[in-house]
């Protein structure tokens, strides 16, 4: 693991895979999530492809930066959006953890990188692809949505674990991982694999309120709808017909909005990366980036 060190102060967490020769592959994780979350063994998948993998933390999860006692009130954010009324003060949105990363690229001396989100990590390599167009080489939106609320809106069951506060007393939070696997791939939900995850979770940063945060800055981001149609980078879209956390709507309208955006959509796939996907998510990435290369190479 390594550390990087922003001009903002924000400290990034850190760890790549392959060559620091061969072009790099930024892996861009969700809400609440750690990098430990992108899988060592997906990453090393990734790395045989010829890639330089970076899995990082997010600012207020995992080792990353927590923003301690800064304001945090997602549900008042979504009330004033619903109701038109001013947005809350929120402690920063997703162009600041657009930000972050591209940070990290200028600690790494990348020039441009190729990106991969999940969920709220595809809000932010959207944003980033919009905001830092000439640092992105080419992007992929995975189980994410562009903001706008007509679409990718979750089940209630899917919403009430969103909002769950976790419970602070480790058993109980194992225990209460399980809840997931309403979210999960159905054919491939492994509750034990989900406990396991919990707790290295747990162990390694146990920080919920980092989440408040980072739910408050996605809501008050909006809707980046209008921004998409403008975009000119090569993106593949991503999304599981199971995803009950964001409904295949949302990857839909993303493909729509983006010029030449393809979209790939797996039956059995929820909102997880099962370890039984891999060999297609890797596969449908390494062919994006190099088709991308080649269009890139022609023009």
């Amino acid at each position: 693991m390594s550390r990087a060190t922003l001009p903002t102060g924000i400290e990034l967490e850190y760890e790549t895979f392959g060559s620091d020769n061969d072009p790099t592959l930024l892996l861009v994780m969700g809400l609440s999530a750690q990098l430990i979350h992108w899988d060592t063994g997906f990453c090393e998948l990734l790395a045989a492809e010829g890639y330089r993998v970076v899995r990082y933390d997010n600012r207020d999860a995992g080792l990353s930066t927590h923003l301690d006692g800064q304001v945090a009130e997602p549900l008042a954010v979504m009330a004033a959006i619903t109701s038109g009324a001013p947005v809350p003060e929120v402690a920063y949105r997703l162009t600041d953890m657009a930000a972050d990363a591209i940070g990290l690229l200028d600690h790494l001396a990348v020039d441009q990188a190729h990106i991969v989100g999940a969920s709220m990590g595809g809000m932010i390599v959207q944003t980033m692809a919009i905001e830092h167009p000439e640092r992105v080489a080419s992007m992929v939106s995975v189980m994410s949505m562009p903001g706008d609320p007509s679409v990718g809106q979750p089940t209630p069951e899917a919403m009430a674990v969103l909002l769950r506060t976790p419970p602070a007393d480790r058993d109980a939070y194992i225990a209460g991982s399980a809840d997931a696997a309403v979210f999960a791939s159905k054919r491939y939900v492994d509750v034990e694999r989900i406990r396991q995850f919990a707790a290295a979770a747990f162990d390694r940063a146990f920080y919920p309120e980092g989440s408040a945060r980072q739910l408050a800055g996605i809501w008050a981001s909006g809707d980046r709808s209008e921004q998409l149609r403008d975009l000119r980078v090569p993106t593949l879209v991503i999304h599981g017909r199971d995803d009950t956390l964001i409904t295949l709507s949302g990857a839909e309208r993303t493909a729509e909005l983006i010029p030449g955006a393809d979209l790939l959509v797996l039956a059995d796939m929820g909102h997880d990366l099962p370890e039984q996907l891999w060999p297609k998510l890797v596969s449908a990435i390494a062919t994006h980036i190099t088709t991308s290369a080649d269009v890139g190479a022609s023009v």
